[in-house]
């Protein structure tokens, strides 16, 4: 599931806009405190911007420069001004894409879905390490880590299946038999406690790096993340 940071003061337009892409199966972030836009987006680790160019205190052409310093993410303006020279300044500051105000959700939706094509989909380009990312939380395989706002966890083999598995799932449940055959690809039985200790375990260490009750008990079929984190 993209992550999707909205960086429009208009209220209704940011909601309206966040309510349109989730019926697309994507994650929206809204900014609200038009001082702390960098803090937001090092903080989400969003898959793409939607960025207005009109803002309290700093525009969207500061903004865009600020997260160029970070990420290469795709970033979409929306606004309503439409001079070439906005256009030509969007671009480049560090921008992917325009839209003009009024605009067409489909037209949104679909420069969305090809600015994703290009940086996750099948026109990407090869990544050197594989990452898994729900909601800013990213675990990677190859060095068993687990890292989220700033905080780096190692893991365990057995913690590294568990939570591979619980983000690969995300808001589905996942069986505690599916979890058991992940963690334990072996015919020799295994105590369902031993999957308690572990579920237990991961929660611990989720709560330590600031991911509160991270994973939900989902009663006669197993476990599902949340939605959100706190």
């Amino acid at each position: 599931m993209a992550t999707i940071l909205i960086v429009e003061d208009n209220e209704d337009l940011r909601t309206f806009v966040s309510d349109h892409i989730t019926k697309f199966g994507y994650d929206s972030y809204l900014v609200t405190d038009f001082k702390e836009v960098l803090s937001d987006f090092l903080k989400v680790t969003p898959d793409l911007v939607l960025l207005d160019i009109n803002l309290p205190y700093y525009d969207g052409f500061y903004w865009c420069r600020q997260i160029r310093k970070h990420s290469n993410c795709p970033i979409i303006f929306i606004s309503a001004r439409e001079s070439t020279m906005d256009q030509v300044m969007a671009i480049e500051n560090g921008a992917d894409d325009y839209i003009t105000k009024p605009f067409s959700f489909e037209i949104v939706t679909a420069k969305i879905k090809s600015q994703l094509r290009r940086t996750l989909g099948e026109y990407a380009e090869p990544q050197g390490e594989k990452v898994i990312n729900l909601h800013g939380l990213k675990y990677y395989p190859e060095k068993l880590e687990l890292v989220f706002q700033g905080h780096i966890q190692e893991l365990s083999k057995k913690e590294a299946a568990m939570i591979e598995l619980l983000l690969e799932r995300g808001e589905r449940v996942t069986s505690r038999d599916r979890l058991m055959e992940k963690m334990w690809d072996t015919d020799l039985f295994v105590d369902e406690n031993t999957l308690n200790v572990y579920i237990s375990r991961l929660r611990k260490l989720l709560k330590e790096m600031g991911i509160h009750d991270a994973i939900e008990t989902v009663r006669g079929a197993g476990y599902r993340l949340k939605k959100t984190w706190d």
